[in-house]
Formats: C-alpha cells, structure tokens, sequence
C-alpha cells in the first residue's frame, strides 16, 4: 500500500490516555472480565416485550433437529411440507425424511461440481471463478434445489430413510468428499486439455462417489410400506409406495407454483426483476430463481400466505442479534454499543450487503404473525430445526425490526403475487456472479 500511515508512539499514547479517562469504559472492562459480551449486552426488558402469542398462530407440531449439519434449508422445506401429511393423516407428529432428501443433494452437487469443472476447464488456476468452484460442496441450499430434488426424487417419511450419525454431523465427511473432489478436478482439467471425452471417467467417478454416499447415508428408499398410528390412535398401513407415489398421494403440493422473493435493496439489483446465479445449483437441469421485491410487498405476501393457514420457507441471517438459549431475534435486546464504550452501529441493510457485513445463512419456517395496534407485523413465530431444547421448545420469536434488517428470502405462492409480478417472473433473469449475496446458501 503506498502512502498508508503507521501506527506511531503518539497514537498509541492518546489511546492509552483516552481509555484511562473513561470510567465507563473501565467498569465495562470488570463487566466482560467473566461475561461473554452476548450475556453481557443483554437487554431482559426488551427481550420481554417479545412476547409468544400471536394473531396468526398455524400450528404447534413439534420442531426437528438438523444436529451437527448444514441442512436447515432440507428441514424448512420438509417442515412445510410434512403439513400436508400431518392434516391428511390426522397426526400430531410426523417427519420427512432429511436423510433421504440430503443423500439426493449431495449426490447431484457432485455431478454439478464435475460439469461446472469440465465447463470452466479452460480458466487458469488462480482465476477467481474457478476458486469459487474450488469450493467444493457444502450442507447448504436454497429453496429452487428442493424444488429440483423433490420433482426429481420425490419424498419419504423419516422412518423409511432414518439419519445416521454422518448426516447428522457432516463435518468429517464433507471435507474428505471435497478433498477427492478437487482431486477429480486435476484429473478432468487435464483430459479436456488434451482433448479427450471425459463423460466415461465422470460416470466412473459419480459410481464411486455414490458409494461413498451410501455407507455414510445409508442406500436411499426406493419402495417402503408407510405405517402410521393417527390421533385416535388408530393403525393405518400403506404398501408398496414409492418416494413419487407417497408425494403425490400424502403431500400432493405443486412446488412449481411457488415461486422464491428476495429483498435485495441495492443499486444493482431493481425490484420487479428476477435474477439468477451462475454456478449455483444442484441439479443441473434446475435453476435457481429470484425475485426482487421491496419489504411492504414482501411482508404483505408472507402475511397473506400466512393468514390462508399456509407457512413460510424464509431465509435470513441468524448471526445477528440473536439468543439461542431465550429464542429471539432482535437488535434492540442487544446493548453491545453501551458495552464497548460508546460504538454506534449504523449500516444500512444495502450497506450490509455490498460490504460484506451480511447476507443469508439460515433457512426456517414463519408458522405465524402477531399485528400490533395499527394492524402491522410487530413480531413473528419461528419454527427452527435446533431440537426443542433450543429457543422456546423449539420456536423462537422475531421482531419486525429484525425481520426487516435480515430477512432476505421467503417462497410463496404465485397465487398473491400482483399481475406486474406475475409478468416479471416470464423475464429472462439477471444473471449474477457466483459470489454475489444472493448466491449464499442457508
């Protein structure tokens, strides 16, 4: 860096002096000696003010756990959908498997990974869309990949699929499939260099790698009996189904009359158009999907799904602002200024995004809304797949404020889009990069 400004004796002295004179920022030093700055910053009044009632209440059905792993988006998606076969059944609680659906993601990332290696074969290492590909895959998803993975493989309930302890803690397995991965990649950059047919040793590597998914997820249900016990405890036994017999008769929603919202609220990025992001994807037939849209015209879709009895798949960043323990998500619960001697915080949600500070990495389920004094969202249900222990028995609660500063996917029916919406979606999308914000995967 030419002409960049150390950091000098004299500064370092009118820091000293300027942290001496401040009996504040002292008594907060004693504070965070033995408080970790989260506890410490808490704010119990406000925290109250969140309180777990709601206008708009859909359902209380018990929440899941994606433990050790990755996949919220697979357990939002399944926890939306095993709605249809709760209510169809008359069951107080039932799971999709996540297992069966995971196996599928992971195995088509894999065959996308390869093709995005043979696709980009002809850019020098070091190039930087080459090292977004080098990546490798990950637990991560978004909704347009359910979409492709439950048309294509359909769905089973969990007792037909179980977990097992790798899908349940994903770490060790993934960094070892990613390091064959990148292994695969030398070998087919290589063979596209000297011009030769790489499709034979990419189906030799896929036969291997679906090995590989098999011992960790076990070999995916083709047929199964669904045996059930219903509320009046009565035995219900259906043979001989397969994972698209058991959709289409227990779940039977069309997803493709779903379609995915985002409020993106930067310059390069209007609201009324779609986008798309290159490199992203599972199945490589799919494609991921979005449409911009400003916060009241997505509140107000959210909400009048919500209030048809339907839950939300919605996508936020769960880093901010939020307790685990006490289940909520909210800024103002959070005192961390007062308690790191005076620091104001104030990027603005395109600010956020642009420089980095935040984007989309959680995927759960808006199972309901409370409307304040002049008729507006003041606070939010939260189904999470962070067992029952977390949170509020599972559920947490998000303010507006919050919902407004981190909220930036929800998926909801086309039905509610306006007709300036509807035609938007028929536009050919923008393409982004790879890296772009709204590429991130929950």
């Amino acid at each position: 860096m030419k002409n960049a400004k150390p950091i000098t004796r004299d500064l370092i002295q009118a820091c000293r002096e300027d942290y001496e004179n401040s009996r504040l920022s002292q008594a907060m030093t004693c504070a965070v000696s033995k408080t970790d700055l989260e506890n410490a910053a808490f704010d119990g009044e406000a925290a109250r003010r969140l309180d777990m009632t709601f206008s708009i209440d859909l359902y209380n059905t018990g929440v899941t756990w994606q433990k050790a792993s990755g996949r919220c988006w697979i357990f939002a998606a399944m926890n939306v959908l095993r709605q249809a076969v709760a209510k169809k059944c008359s069951l107080e609680k039932f799971e999709l498997s996540q297992n069966y659906i995971a196996f599928w993601d992971k195995f088509e990332k894999i065959n996308y990974f390869l093709e995005s290696i043979i696709d980009s074969a002809d850019l020098p290492v070091g190039d930087r869309t080459l090292d977004w590909i080098l990546q490798g895959i990950s637990d991560g998803g978004q909704w347009d990949m359910i979409v492709s993975l439950v048309k294509k493989y359909g769905v089973v309930p969990q007792s037909a699929m179980p977990e097992t302890c790798q899908s349940s803690s994903t770490r060790v397995m993934s960094r070892m499939l990613n390091m064959k991965l990148r292994e695969y990649a030398v070998e087919l950059r290589k063979l596209v260099a000297e011009g030769r047919d790489v499709q034979p040793r990419k189906e030799e590597m896929l036969k291997e790698m679906y090995r590989a998914l098999c011992i960790c997820f076990g070999k995916p249900a083709q047929t199964f009996d669904f045996e059930y016990r219903d509320k009046d405890k009565e035995y219900h036994c259906d043979r001989g189904l397969t994972p698209h017999s058991f959709y289409e008769k227990y779940v039977g929603t069309d997803l493709e009359e779903y379609v995915s919202i985002i409020h993106a609220p930067t310059k390069d990025k209007p609201y009324g158009k779609t986008f798309t992001v290159r490199y992203l994807g599972n199945v490589v037939e799919g494609s991921v999907r979005h449409l911009n849209v400003p916060m009241d015209t997505f509140k107000d879709l959210v909400v009048r799904q919500l209030k048809d009895g339907e839950p939300v798949w919605f996508g936020s960043d769960c880093s901010k602002f939020g307790d685990r323990k006490v289940g909520i998500w909210d800024q103002d619960t959070y005192r961390y200024g007062e308690i790191l001697g005076g620091l104001e915080f104030g990027l603005t949600k395109e600010e956020g995004l642009d420089y980095r500070d935040s984007a989309m990495n959680h995927a759960m389920v808006i199972a309901g809304v409370n409307f304040g004094a002049d008729g507006k969202p003041d606070r939010w249900k939260i189904e999470n797949s962070w067992g029952d222990e977390a949170g509020r028995k599972g559920y947490f609660v998000m303010s507006d404020k919050w919902f407004d500063a981190y909220t930036y996917q929800a998926v909801v029916h086309k039905k509610y889009l306006p007709e300036e919406l509807v035609q938007a979606l028929d536009g050919e999308p923008v393409e982004l990069e790879p890296w772009d914000p709204m590429g991130s995967l929950a």
